[in-house]
């Protein structure tokens, strides 16, 4: 709708070409039903790619002022909720209502639902088919997102039409999305489901190490909230990621501190910084199973490897939950394939990816609909006039 509202605005004839029942699910359901649309601090260092530059030319040409600019034309109030993430006041509905309208005002014609049965190159246009039509067109526009959230009807029909046409494809992946473990090592977890706190998680080493500070929580089946979401998009198969439990303190210290004398129980003390239920949990998996001890007759050195493992808890995961809970996806169509500039397929003359479908992949928090509004925007300034 972005790509298409802004070069109907310019004048060119538009064809929106939309196979799902219902318009714009994602954006319907993104925020908790108010919108998540943009974040004020977006950057390219929010983004990943296996070519980390792309994403500049098309973030700088259309940023989050501007995407504010048109809400605000709309009459749509919003907020701040948390970290720049920008939230409608109100409900979803109304971004999607408004990417209507902008593209009412260029006289944009929708074919709605209505799959795509193929698409071919002729000798100086395109050649759509569709259930009812065949419909030719100089230019083509990929806009179908990635395969996150099948069950809203996403796909992977972008990186088909992509290797039709030669063009190379990242190997795609569930990001954005919570992390399981085999169920008999989780089993001492389970219990914790709906527990949360904030944490420090990281992954990776060197100069690949990534590190977030947010909000963890437990599930029956291993770990969710905007820590995992985030760790996920840089996580790989096999490797660990180490979790520090109790982010800015020296817990050591504090407990060797309140040791002298103190005739409180383990778990009582830890439920002071830690939700109740977490503490007593872990307590019953810790070596020697101390939980119970008053905390003057515990040993130094069993206090100082509780909080040496508090504050590294070091796990593997076994995988993930998958598309149907992943937010985005990682991965799609090689940008060095792309003009940075157009989002136009080099080989392909005429042939444009724009949003999730391209291997640019955002941060939670509002990241990801800034890329599909600035790729859409960039693709719709450059399509040419007949």
């Amino acid at each position: 709708m972005m790509a298409a509202s802004v070069a109907g605005q310019r004048g060119l004839r538009v064809v929106l070409i939309d196979h799902a029942q219902r318009l714009a699910e994602k954006i319907r359901i993104s925020g908790g039903g108010r919108c998540n649309f943009t974040n004020l601090g977006t950057t390219p260092a929010q983004f990943i790619s296996q070519n980390p530059n792309f994403c500049r030319s098309a973030l700088a040409g259309y940023t989050p002022r501007d995407f504010i600019d048109l809400v605000e034309r709309h009459g749509i109030a919003w907020h701040e909720k948390h970290r720049g993430q920008l939230f409608c006041d109100e409900s979803s509905e109304a971004i999607i209502r408004m990417l209507e309208q902008e593209c009412d005002a260029g006289r944009v014609s929708w074919r709605m639902p209505c799959p795509v049965q193929a698409i071919a190159r002729e000798a100086d246009h395109f050649s759509i088919k569709t259930g009812g039509e065949s419909i030719e067109a100089r230019q083509v526009v990929m806009a179908t997102g990635g395969m996150a959230i099948p069950q809203l009807g996403a796909t992977d029909f972008a990186l088909k039409v992509a290797r039709q046409f030669g063009l190379k494809v990242v190997e795609p992946r569930p990001a954005l999305v919570p992390l399981t473990f085999d169920a008999e090592h989780w089993k001492p977890f389970s219990a914790l489901s709906g527990v949360s706190l904030e944490v420090s998680v990281r992954c990776g080493q060197g100069r690949s190490k990534t590190v977030f500070l947010e909000d963890l929580l437990f599930t029956h089946r291993g770990l969710s909230g905007p820590a995992i979401l985030q760790i996920s998009s840089y996580w790989h198969p096999g490797e660990p990621i180490e979790l520090d439990l109790a982010p800015g303190q020296d817990l050591a210290e504090a407990l060797l501190a309140a040791k002298p004398g103190n005739r409180q129980q383990l778990d009582t003390a830890l439920s002071a910084i830690w939700p109740k239920r977490l503490a007593e949990q872990w307590l019953a998996t810790a070596p020697g199973r101390p939980g119970a001890q008053r905390m003057a007759d515990i040993p130094d050195k069993t206090l100082r490897a509780l909080a040496a493992r508090i504050h590294g808890w070091r796990l593997t995961p076994s995988g993930t939950a998958g598309y149907r809970k992943a937010e985005v996806m990682r991965g799609g169509v090689d940008t060095r394939g792309l003009d940075q500039k157009t989002m136009q397929a080099k080989a392909v003359p005429g042939l444009y990816f724009v949003g999730e479908a391209v291997d640019v992949t955002g941060w939670l928090g509002g990241y990801n609909f800034q890329w599909a509004w600035a790729s859409g925007v960039a693709c719709g300034r450059a399509l040419q006039a007949a």
